[in-house]
């Protein structure tokens, strides 16, 4: 089954401000003609796919013949502007892209730490972080001020890095990412800056490397040095990976968790009359509008998808949120609520061997985050309408948010 004449082939390219805020209207076009749509390819190459419905979606992400590259080659993971540069030697090496056994290897060396058991001796540091974050605040931005410097506290301990450093840890995330395929060529600069920004990443996490090898601690650097199978490249690689994934989409989750109990009193009334359901909310808000609206997988065998018989050599484009709404799935999909009965898992922390390492850690700070915002919501108030957001689906979330209270 293909898309219908009313509705052209979709794309992720050049879409307009008010619909990256709020792309949920335009999956549900797609989603009720098709749960998969097939797309041309380039140059005569193989078709590619969006999957919008939850089971081809589920199926995408836990299927074997559905990889991270390409078989016999490498995954275009980067914009071709910055094919041979800096930044694509880094993102070689990082988990997110890698297939068994490389990934299999690396994962099973990295589960060591993210266990719930850390996470729980966590929970009393990161509501302290948190509190501190708000301490006599009552006007904000709340992403620039909290947001963004909470999860990046906490994923700065867990490498054993300093604290001072956070700041310019996430200014150097952020222009690295200028060179992920959803928003490199934004700016005539951008190849240039994620390019500097892996360098200069690379170079301070290759510091951290020495000196973890001449005194070793009990942070994760420490761990990956300890790990003889890691090459130094690897070791750096990684620990730029878990700074950017272990905070840009807890940022986002933050962020967004707010906005929609701002939107929706009635949540933010239930959360405040009871606390203990924070952590059932968060599992529904992240559901609600994911952190991360797409991810990519290539077909190293067939495999059927819907309607669809996807050729090896296929590129697949899972929209999360998509799925996340698909009523076939959740009932009433596109408004948030607690006791939500599900017959599966939402998909905003993905599924199979992909599945986010840091979820537990990500939920955890989510719950401790809305913990200490519960009291001040109430009486909160946006400064700023509409919302602006970063013109980017796969770290999806807004720009600033401007609170009073």
């Amino acid at each position: 089954m293909t898309a219908p004449a009313a509705l052209p082939p979709f794309t992720l390219a050049g879409w307009p401000a008010e619909r990256i805020a709020d792309p949920y209207p335009l999956y549900r076009s797609y989603r009720e003609a098709a749960t998969v749509h097939r797309v041309p390819g380039e140059a005569s190459g193989p078709p590619g796919y969006y999957v919008f419905g939850y089971a081809p979606a589920a199926r995408a992400l836990s299927s074997p013949r559905l990889g991270r590259r390409i078989r016999g080659g490498n995954t275009p993971l980067t914009h071709r502007a910055i094919a041979d540069t800096a930044v694509r030697t880094m993102v070689e090496d990082w988990l997110v892209f890698l297939d068994p056994p490389r990934h299999t290897r690396l994962r099973a060396i990295l589960s060591r730490e993210f266990t719930p058991r850390m996470v729980a001796g966590l929970r009393p540091r990161l509501a302290a972080i948190a509190r501190h974050l708000l301490i006599n605040r009552q006007e904000l931005d709340l992403v620039e001020d909290f947001a963004a410097p909470f999860p990046v506290l906490v994923i700065s301990e867990l490498l054993g890095l300093p604290a001072g450093d956070g700041g310019w840890l996430r200014s150097a995330s952020l222009r690295l990412q200028q060179g992920s395929s959803s928003r490199a060529g934004q700016t005539p600069d951008a190849a240039v800056q994620a390019d500097a920004a892996a360098r200069e990443l690379t170079w301070y996490f290759r510091e951290q490397i020495g000196a973890r090898r001449a005194r070793p601690g009990r942070d994760l650097i420490s761990l990956l040095v300890g790990n003889d199978g890691l090459t130094e490249a690897e070791i750096a690689a990684t620990c730029v990976h878990l700074l950017t994934a272990g905070h840009e989409t807890t940022t986002h989750l933050i962020s967004k968790a707010v906005l929609a109990l701002l939107r929706h009193p009635d949540l933010l009334a239930q959360l405040r009359a009871d606390p203990a359901l924070l952590p059932e909310a968060v599992e529904e808000l992240a559901r609600y509008d994911p952190p991360v609206q797409a991810v990519t997988r290539w077909a190293q065998r067939d495999e059927r998808l819907g309607d669809h018989l996807v050729p090896r050599g296929s590129r697949v484009t899972v929209l999360l949120g998509a799925a996340n709404r698909d009523p076939g799935q959740f009932a009433d999909p596109d408004t948030p609520r607690l006791h939500r009965r599900q017959s599966g898992p939402q998909l905003a922390f993905g599924l199979g061997i992909h599945y986010c390492l840091g979820a537990a850690l990500a939920r955890a700070e989510v719950e401790l985050a809305l913990a200490e915002l519960l009291g001040r919501l109430a009486g909160a108030q946006l400064l700023e309408q509409p919302v602006r957001y970063a013109q980017d689906l796969l770290f999806h979330g807004p720009e600033r948010l401007l609170l009073r209270w």
